[in-house]
């Protein structure tokens, strides 16, 4: 679901120690019985491996896993990401953004690029490292209520909408936009007009007073971060500024697509739940959607736009290594590892324009459905947690809870006409299917559009207020895809495994988001 395509080698050689770091870390503060994910790479496509904690540490995490409902352990992460981790990293991410990488000398360059991969590395471990604080509370409020009302996840889901801010496009800097264009009929007109979009933007920023402030503000928020996965060989917002700039007018204009229902919707599970348990209910609630942010913002803010802010930089070599006429494209230094990229900035090696050239069409040209989806023997039978102590256990069913809905897709038959998918958020929308593989093809999307791809990122929400629905082929409930529908309340259906393979661009369909179905009507 994150990795569809096979990752560059700067990825391939980043991504596992950071992402096995944060794993690790997450897995011994809740006292979880594994000791986080191994990530490994073949042929570029990424495949992880769950690793058992010592068993030396078995009684430790036992005491630990005590403690996490007791006392709420999230809360104390959720503290720490308010107050120190998302403050210091947004600082980091602008004092990198600020240096004019082409304006540095060679020896200059190689420094920041190692400085930005050092700190996205450490933007990987920290969105990892938090992956439990998102999903646990989430997870055990399913866990818990599903029990005493029977209802399916998707209807508990809902009840979530509306305490993501992040996964709708939401930010300080977007409402100061909002406030801004709603007083400056000038900047509206320059807003609305045909010119390039790149120059249209230029022009926004350089408006005095505050208009122009808020919009540097929100492009140099939203800017350098990666539009959709979490590799370096995606663009960047500002790299996509039509894209960008019609998010920007349907934002600012007040457009909504959907009046939110969710305190009804609250009421109306809350008397199915026993008298007994209305008062868990109302805590696992709170809880929930106290937490729900961090599944998004713990990405949004580390290592996608870290990844871009290194993007960037590789860029600038590439930039001047073409300049020197050793590269035909600057994009190719994308496909170089950091060794190659300073040792071609430096002049003392480095791949071949050729090399970096086959490697960037392998990736052009495979997915992961070219890919095994295991390797190895088959996966063992998962544990059963009725023998584990009942905090261990309420903890590892949670956690199980939460990583398979994320992951999971469906694995009912598809039809010659319909998909049978997951249904991620309600209502029913016909619309043209836009079939988008990646984000050179974002222009295409109008608004109104059925998004049918292969799956989203947290950075996708920025084009989420063109969509009139969405469809993906890989994906559970919790999959950002599925959130980012709930949150902007379209239709949503997702791990239906073939849509880009079964649906043609253009198509007239029908989005279920009540049924998890998916019909192509002509």
């Amino acid at each position: 679901m994150h990795f569809p395509r096979p990752m560059t080698r700067y990825f391939q050689e980043t991504h596992p120690p950071s992402f096995q770091k944060g794993t690790n870390d997450f897995a011994r503060f809740y006292g979880l019985l594994i000791d986080g994910l191994q990530m490994g790479y073949v042929n570029g496509f990424g495949y992880n491996q769950v690793l058992p904690a010592p068993d030396a540490e078995i009684p430790q995490r036992f005491q630990r896993a005590e403690q996490v409902y007791a006392q709420k352990l999230w809360r104390e992460q959720l503290r720490d990401w308010d107050e120190n981790r998302k403050p210091s990293a947004i600082a980091k991410h602008r004092e990198l953004q600020a240096v004019d990488p082409d304006a540095l000398s060679d020896a200059e360059l190689i420094a920041y690029l190692r400085r930005c991969r050092d700190h996205h590395s450490a933007m990987i471990a920290q969105h990892m490292g938090f992956t439990a604080g998102a999903v646990l509370p989430t997870s055990d409020f399913l866990a818990h209520v599903g029990d005493w009302t029977g209802l399916p996840p998707t209807d508990l889901l809902g009840l979530m909408r509306g305490s993501a801010e992040v996964s709708s496009g939401g930010s300080d800097e977007m409402e100061r936009l909002k406030k801004s264009f709603a007083k400056d009929q000038a900047a509206r007109k320059i807003l609305e007009s045909a010119g390039d979009p790149a120059e249209v933007l230029a022009s926004l920023r350089a408006l005095p007073g505050e208009t122009g402030a808020a919009v540097s503000g929100y492009l140099n928020l939203v800017g350098n971060r990666l539009i959709d996965g979490f590799d370096i060989a995606e663009p960047t917002a500002l790299e996509l500024p039509d894209a960008l700039l019609r998010a920007i007018r349907i934002a600012v204009s007040g457009e909504t697509q959907d009046v939110s229902d969710v305190d009804a919707r609250i009421a109306e599970v809350r008397a199915m739940v026993p008298d007994a348990h209305r008062g868990e209910f109302d805590d696992l609630l709170g809880e929930a959607r106290l937490t729900y942010r961090l599944r998004d913002e713990r990405g949004v803010y580390s290592d996608i736009w870290a990844a871009g802010i290194m993007r960037r930089a590789a860029l600038a070599a590439g930039r001047r290594i073409a300049q020197r006429g050793r590269l035909d494209n600057p994009h190719l230094m994308l496909d170089a590892s950091l060794d190659e990229m300073c040792a071609l900035v430096a002049g003392t090696g480095g791949p071949s324009a050729d090399e970096l050239a086959s490697r960037a069409a392998y990736r052009a040209a495979n997915t992961a459905k070219d890919a095994p989806a295991s390797l190895g023997p088959p996966a063992p039978p998962p544990p059963d947690l009725r023998v584990l102590p009942p905090s261990v256990g309420r903890v590892m069913r949670a956690m199980f809870i939460g990583l398979g809905h994320v992951f999971g897709s469906s694995q009912a038959q598809n039809e010659e006409k319909v998909l049978y998918g997951i249904a991620a958020s309600k209502g029913i929308y016909e619309g043209p299917a836009r079939r988008v593989s990646g984000p050179s093809e974002f222009g295409q999307i109008v608004k109104g559009d059925v998004l049918v791809t292969e799956s989203t990122s947290e950075a996708f929400n920025i084009l989420l207020p063109l969509l009139g629905g969405i469809v993906t082929d890989n994906g559970g409930l919790l999959s950002h895809a599925a959130i980012v529908a709930r949150e902007y309340g379209i239709p949503g259906v997702v791990g239906t495994r073939e849509a880009t393979e079964r649906i043609a661009n253009g198509a007239l369909v029908r989005v279920d988001g009540d049924a998890g179905e998916v019909t192509v009507l002509g």
